[in-house]
């Protein structure tokens, strides 16, 4: 047996207009090809779907029997091919996302309002980690996009979404800490408490030139991973610490941040170089239109 969607489209359209007739006007055929095809459907079915006299034509037993299901099998083919394009379009499917946990507090909300505002149909997960959980992420496969400070390696591509003034993190006590902006120099004598310098090298190598550049290798006394974990070494005493401003709304108490000249972070969002997918273009187009919202500038 063998018949195409098209035969089961002209007998439907025979069906509801009871003649071949008018069915063949209103699919803009001939009458003697769409009788053609009906006749070759039912020779496929090998059972007569209408009969036709002087009075007219009719559904057979096997033809009534035979429409509904013909009409579900158009609606479920119409029912794919809209599935078809709107996955094309983007529309549909599944994203994601990662989010860097310093800025996943500010950043995770307006990012996850706007993409379902706009495609609500899409299947939307969300993770939050460190900077090499992100990037594994993403190198693997497990991650379509993250929303991060530059990771500084070649196989991501990276789009800047904003910036912000770049804080010395000083203990509400501290001399310096009503000064309302810092060179990173006037802290050369400061005890510091940084990230471990295995929890990302890339972003170590930066700061090592950063500092050699302010002519000064950091007296590192602790070393802690998170950035809620660095607040609280600095609102404890034990050193002071360098970080975006938007740090600031993880901890509001206990701690000092003061801008450092000419020092600014970028949040980015990153994905694997060569993914070109419709969902992580539409993602990226929600990102460069949030990129000059309040939400993600107000740090700047």
């Amino acid at each position: 047996m063998s018949m195409e969607l098209r035969q089961l489209r002209y007998f439907v359209a025979v069906a509801e207009w009871l003649g071949f007739g008018r069915a063949a006007r209103e699919l803009h055929l001939a009458q003697q090809s769409l009788s053609q095809q009906i006749a070759a459907l039912e020779r496929g079915l090998g059972v007569r779907l209408f009969d036709r006299d002087t009075r007219g034509t009719r559904l057979t037993d096997a033809g009534r029997l035979f429409l509904p299901r013909a009409r579900a099998v158009l609606d479920a083919a119409d029912g794919a091919a809209l599935v078809a394009r709107r996955a094309g379009r983007g529309e549909i499917g599944r994203l994601d996302l990662a989010f860097l946990a310093s800025t996943a507090n500010y950043m995770l909300p307006p990012v996850v309002r706007a993409l379902r505002d706009r495609f609500p149909d899409l299947e939307l997960t969300t993770h939050s980690g460190q900077i090499d959980e992100l990037v594994t992420g993403l190198r693997d496969g497990r991650f379509h996009a993250a929303f991060t400070r530059p990771p500084l390696v070649d196989d991501l591509a990276t789009r800047v979404l904003a910036t912000e003034p770049v804080c010395a993190v000083l203990p509400e006590t501290h001399p310096l800490a009503t000064r309302t902006t810092l060179r990173l120099a006037e802290l050369s004598g400061e005890d510091w408490v940084l990230t471990p310098r295995t929890s990302w090298p890339p972003w170590h190598d930066k700061y090592d030139r950063d500092f050699a550049g302010a002519g000064f290798t950091p007296r590192v006394v602790q070393r802690a991973a998170g950035v809620s974990n660095l607040l609280g070494l600095v609102a404890a005493g034990v050193g002071v610490t360098r970080l975006a401003r938007s740090a600031s709304s993880i901890r509001r108490t206990g701690v000092v941040f003061v801008p450092l000249a000419d020092d600014r972070a970028r949040t980015v969002v990153a994905w694997r170089a060569g993914d070109d997918g419709p969902v992580l273009r539409n993602l990226l187009d929600v990102a460069d239109d949030l990129a000059a919202t309040a939400d993600l500038t107000r740090w700047g």
